[in-house]
């Protein structure tokens, strides 16, 4: 939500003091100058890209900065508030040794009024942050309950954007923009709700209200403000003649501003903006509607912790992740498992188009009535911050997992749709499809469920839809590594259990196809994360993704990348490698799966052709573009033949990819996500490191470290060296900027058998 002429928002994020909570550590007169300087968003302790020990953050911490007070002339007859983005868990905030404010929670934000209470200089803003996991906060629980009883990790820390930010004494605290009749032009309007925060207010006030597509205006409207006294009020302005609005969709999310502004005595005294879209998503019987039309939900699952940083990566890699699985997943939805994640991952999703399903914290438990009582904050919050983004079509009202609670998951529901009666509720239940006490509107199971195969393994199937409760179904987990062929997909591992899981998540987007029952899969799960729980962990991460930690495709993502419809991009994905190593060769394979969304594919191996092939319309007929399938179990490898793959649209010859055998004209590639960065200390880009083929295809099972160099304004957030061996060929670290310095940055890595490579950004 963008803030006015009237607020003034300061980063505050530079310039902290950190150490662990030691007697008297968040007094004024505390001797920090031993202490280490950093800067927010930060993790309180170092961390790789797996072994994540929790014992390591499970302490308390304290941030300090020191500061002289605002100019007086910024802040005369104005008030004063620190914004805290999230903060991983208990944090209890104080200014020269005065406590001020504070929260108890991970995953959303809070605000702290400093209004009258700095000194001119020598100011100690102190944050006493405890990071232990038995806290009575959701998804946390009292002793005797270990950190495994959740299942991911919560590192320490400071993990978000933190700001000063100043507003007059009355300001605009809130706006929140519904549309309505968003099928019926003639009756389509804007429902703006706006806020106002008073502190004291006289003369005559009112709040005018714009619709905006860029600085066009499109509707306006006003209402008079009448307050009692200090506090927050609450108009509307309705706004219609909204006739000619384009609607957010999938391929177009068209987006418009609203615009509000307090007014007082013909003065402007503040301006707040809001992004919206157009769009009417219903879930029904039948299926999932977007705009009248009915479209299959193919998904994923996404945490939002990262190798090295764990939650603190900025906007800018945090809009990331979206951009992966709406663009190289062809994902039409996700599901933010399982707590409210950064707002830039839900402002990425309105631009591309990424429906998405938001929760509160949680994870199977249901504490005390203080617990309780958070929850139902948690949810709040959670709805209050993030409903004007059109692309959440539903709210996690009941979380993850947990047992029935009938009081409380009614009041959960009645909260949710008082808040926002715009979009159903659901809650992703396991082991209780038959309940009958279920209060949301959108059933929606985490389905597990698997079947043996001929060849006695074990494969991911789905359950039938629901009847009984009566309610839409979707499917929010499934496959993983509980009911798919392998406990992991690792890229050390074997090229069958690699492929398998491409296999494994057709099959179950394959059988929701064929159902209009099931509005679709959010399989389990789009990214590897940090875990500690089940026994499905190795060396501290749950290998689920069909991208992997650094964010980078698996061949178990070949099935997502071919769901395009071939005239925006033709795909030829393989879900192997095209290597006859020892480790795995691709003559192991009984039958190699070539995902790809084309008519015909003509395979060449050498220079003769080798199979003609066309999609499997058997087993997964039900997709849009079925895989197909090749068994290249008699070539010979020794021959270091490459592999030409064609495929056809019709008689027409579309796209075409090669990969090569031989290995000894394979390379060293590295390249950033981004070309420029800003200087603030914050902002990142990632650097991605992988073996390639003379072609640029991947290479697997490589062994040796690479060594990695930065040169320039800005710091490597990653290991160095780095065990390619481990990570099966692929890695990547993150270069963050330094505060106030620009320039170019140069990155180089070196592997002592592939060579060099080097890559350059600009920090601005």
């Amino acid at each position: 939500m963008a803030m006015g002429p009237g607020s003034r928002v300061i980063p505050f994020g530079t310039g902290w003091k950190f150490g662990p909570a030691v007697e008297g550590s968040d007094r004024p007169g505390f001797d920090d100058s031993g202490w280490a300087a950093v800067t927010l968003p930060h993790t309180v302790v170092p961390l790789s890209w797996q072994d994540w020990d929790p014992a390591a953050w499970e302490r308390v911490w304290v941030y300090r900065k020191h500061f002289d007070a605002w100019p007086e002339a910024d802040v005369a007859g104005r008030r004063v508030f620190l914004d805290v983005g999230a903060a991983l868990t208990h944090s209890t905030v104080t200014l020269n040794g005065t406590e001020v404010g504070g929260y108890l929670g991970g995953y959303l934000p809070f605000a702290v009024e400093l209004t009258g209470l700095a000194e001119p200089s020598g100011n100690v803003l102190a944050v006493r942050l405890d990071s232990t996991f038995n806290l009575n906060v959701p998804p946390d629980r009292p002793a005797p309950a270990v950190t495994t009883s959740v299942d991911f990790w919560q590192p320490g820390g400071i993990y978000r954007d933190v700001r000063l930010r100043v507003v007059p004494r009355a300001f605009l605290a809130d706006v929140f923009a519904k549309p309505v009749n968003v099928l019926d032009a003639a009756a389509r309007q804007v429902e703006v709700q706006v806020t106002v925060d008073a502190a004291a207010l006289e003369g005559k006030a009112e709040v005018a209200v714009s619709l905006r597509d860029d600085e066009l205006v499109i509707a306006a409207g006003q209402v008079p403000v009448v307050t009692s006294g200090p506090g927050q009020t609450t108009v509307t302005v309705t706004l219609g003649g909204l006739d000619e609005i384009t609607l957010w969709d999938l391929d177009e999310p068209k987006l418009y501003h609203v615009v509000a502004a307090l007014w007082v005595d013909g003065e402007r005294w503040d301006e707040r903006r809001v992004r919206i879209g157009f769009r009417e998503a219903t879930f029904a019987l039948d299926g999932f509607y977007l705009n009248g039309r009915r479209v299959k939900l193919l998904g994923v699952n996404r945490h939002q912790f990262f190798p090295f940083a764990g939650g603190a990566m900025p906007a800018r890699v945090q809009a990331r992740d979206a951009q992966i699985i709406r663009r190289e997943l062809n994902c039409t939805m996700v599901r933010c498992s399982h707590y409210p994640q950064s707002e830039a991952f839900f402002d990425a999703c309105d631009e591309l188009g990424l429906l998405a399903w938001e929760e509160a914290s949680g994870w199977g438990y249901l504490g005390d009535e203080a617990w309780l009582a958070l929850a139902a904050r948690d949810i709040g919050q959670m709805i209050v911050r993030d409903r004007n983004h059109p692309s959440i079509v539903i709210w996690g009202a009941r979380l993850n997992e947990t047992p029935n609670n009938t009081e409380f998951y009614t009041g959960t529901n009645e909260l949710a749709h008082a808040l926002d009666d715009s979009r159903p509720t659901a809650g992703a239940m396991a082991g209780m499809r038959l309940t009958t006490d279920y209060e949301q509107d959108v059933f929606a199971e985490n389905d597990y469920s698997s079947v043996v195969d001929s060849a006695g393994h074990k494969q991911p199937t789905l359950e039938p839809p629901v009847d009984g409760v009566g309610r839409p179904y979707l499917v929010t987990e499934a496959v993983g590594t509980l009911s798919g062929p392998a406990r992991f997909y690792r890229r050390t591992d074997p090229q069958a259990v690699q492929q398998g899981q491409a296999t494994a998540h057709a099959r179950v987007h394959a059988i929701a196809a064929a159902d209009d029952r099931y509005c679709g899969v959010l399989a389990w799960s789009g990214i590897d994360y940090p875990s500690g729980s089940g026994g499905n962990v190795y060396r501290g991460v749950k290998y689920t993704g069909v991208v992997d930690l650094f964010r980078v495709a698996k061949p178990g993502a070949a099935i997502y990348q071919a769901q395009l419809d071939p005239r925006v991009r033709p795909v030829i994905a393989p879900a192997f490698y095209w290597d006859f190593g020892p480790s795995s060769p691709v003559t192991s394979l009984p039958s190699a799966m070539i995902c790809a969304n084309l008519e015909r594919l003509e395979v060449y191996v050498g220079e003769a052709h080798f199979a003609t092939v066309t999609p499997d319309d058997g087993d997964y007929g039900s997709l849009a573009y079925p895989p197909s399938f090749v068994d290249f179990r008699a070539v010979d490898g020794s021959l270091r033949p490459d592999l030409r793959i064609d495929g056809y649209l019709g008689p027409d010859l579309v796209a075409s990819r090669t990969l090569a055998s031989d290995p000894s004209f394979d390379r060293l590639a590295l390249a950033c996500d981004d070309a420029e960065i800003m200087g603030d200390g914050v902002d990142a880009t990632r650097v991605m490191f992988r073996v390639v083929d003379r072609y640029g295809a991947p290479r697997p099972y490589v062994t040796g470290q690479v060594t990695l160099s930065v040169e320039g304004p800005a710091v490597l957030i990653g290991d160095n060296p780095f065990d390619f061996q481990a990570a099966g060929g692929v890695g990547a670290v993150w270069v963050r900027s330094l505060p106030g310095r620009a320039g170019t940055v140069r990155v180089s890595a070196s592997h002592p058998v592939l060579g060099d490579a080097a890559a350059r950004l600009r920090v601005r």
